[in-house]
């Protein structure tokens, strides 16, 4: 589990089918082999550490619901490690299982912050509310705005400096987590719904 807080935008040294080497002297401090670190928010998994960088192997099923295989060497990425149970949960919680991806549609300066409007499938959008949270390549973010199409988040300085969205161009794809609880609501009213109709 992760709280959507980055800790370090690392770089790609490598990309191939399958695997990713990523530069992160800064997540790597205390890292083991296995040990869980989300990468533009999928959780994968530490397979080999070698000079402040770091291995991890990425399946099929990755490259279908992210945008991890559209990385080359070079780009930056949002780490974060997982959670200890004595951690601060400061974002939301996040599971590292990106649903899909959506796009970059503008960056646009309001005084000291930014709004990020971004692209979404409808899918997804279901199940995001106006003041509720989102996690957009890995980073825990507060959604602004809505509409039938996008959403809107407003990046704070912090979060423009420690975070790789404002690198990014309109167009890039940008990994989605939905709120978990949401969909678990949904889920449940869903079948209690269901339920009722059998009775």
């Amino acid at each position: 589990m992760f709280t959507g807080i980055i800790e370090e935008v690392g770089r790609v040294e490598e990309a191939g089918e399958g695997f990713l080497w990523i530069r992160a002297p800064y997540v790597l401090g205390d890292a083991h082999l296995g040990d869980s670190i989300a990468i533009n928010g999928v959780d994968l998994t530490v397979a080999e550490i070698q000079d402040g960088r770091f291995f991890a192997n990425l399946m099929p099923e990755t490259y279908r619901r992210s945008n991890l295989g559209e990385l080359a060497a070079g780009d930056l990425v949002n780490l974060e490690r997982s959670v200890r149970p004595q951690d601060r949960l400061s974002g939301h919680i996040v599971r590292g299982v990106v649903e899909g991806v959506g796009s970059l549609h503008s960056l646009t300066p309001e005084s000291d912050a930014i709004i990020a409007r971004f692209l979404a499938p409808p899918e997804l959008l279901r199940y995001m509310v106006v003041k509720g949270p989102v996690c957009i390549d890995g980073a825990s973010l507060t959604i602004i705005a809505k509409d039938a199409e996008s959403f809107s988040v407003s990046l704070v300085q912090y979060t423009q400096e420690h975070t790789n969205i404002v690198a990014r161009k309109p167009g890039d794809h940008i990994n989605l987590e939905t709120d978990i609880i949401a969909r678990y609501v949904e889920q449940f009213v869903t079948g209690r719904t269901a339920e009722g109709k059998n009775q």
